[in-house]
C-alpha cells in the first residue's frame, strides 16, 4: 500500500516520502496515529511545504550535532570500579556507566548512544566511539581505574593527609569530603 509520510520515520521516509509498506502497518499505526495519508495530488501539494521545514529542521539538528561530537571528541571520562591486583574488574564497565559518566560532566548521552564493542572488564584506557547521529560519531576517552578499597589505593585527584593521634594510631583525611 502507497503512503504520504506526514512525518519523519525513523528506517521508513521523511516527511513527504510516497513509500510502500505493508497493508497492515499502514491500517494499524500510520493511518491511525496519522502519521501517514493518501498520496494524492492536494496531498502532495500540501506536504510539499511541511517536508521543506522539515528538511530545514534536520540541517539545523546535523550542525547541532555535529558541533556536540566536536565537543564530546575532547572529553575524558574517569569510571572507578572494583579490581582484583591483576586490574581484572569484579563487574565490568558498559555503556550505561560510560553515559551516566558523560552526564556528569554536563553532557546529555543517552546510554543507546554509546557503541562499545564489548564491556570493559579491565583497568585500562580506551576511546569509545558515541554515535550522535548515523554520520555523526565522536571518540571519547574512558579511563578505568580502581576504587578505592584499600589502604594504599588512592584515585587521581584525591589528596591524603594522614596525622597520628594522641592514642599512636594514624587518622586519614581525604579532600573529598572526608569519605
Amino acid at each position: 500500500m502507497k503512503l504520504l509520510l506526514k512525518k519523519d520515520i525513523a528506517k521508513l521516509g521523511i516527511v513527504g516520502d510516497i513509500v510502500d509498506v505493508s497493508p497492515g502497518y499502514a491500517r494499524n499505526y500510520l493511518l491511525p496515529n496519522q502519521l501517514a495519508t493518501e498520496p494524492t495530488e492536494a496531498n502532495v501539494k500540501a506536504i510539499a511545504k511541511e517536508r521543506a521545514l522539515a528538511e530545514e529542521r534536520r540541517r539545523q539538528a546535523v550542525e547541532a550535532l555535529k558541533a556536540k561530537a566536536e565537543t564530546l571528541s575532547t572529553v575524558e571520562v574517569t569510571i572507578a570500579a572494583a579490581a582484583t591486583e591483576e586490574g581484572h574488574l569484579y563487574g565490568s564497565v558498559g555503556p550505561r556507566e560510560i553515559a551516566a559518566a558523560l552526564c556528569e560532566l554536563g553532557h546529555d548521552v543517552e546510554p543507546s548512544k554509546v557503541k562499545l564493542p564489548e564491556p570493559i572488564k579491565r583497568l585500562d584506557n580506551v576511546s569509545v566511539p558515541v554515535v550522535l547521529a548515523e554520520s555523526i560519531e565522536a571518540m571519547v576517552k574512558v579511563w578505568v581505574v580502581r576504587t578505592g578499597g584499600r589502604e594504599g589505593d588512592v584515585l587521581e585527584g584525591d589528596s591524603v593527609e594522614r596525622s597520628e593521634q594522641a592514642d599512636g594510631t594514624e587518622a586519614r583525611a581525604d579532600d573529598n569530603g572526608g569519605t
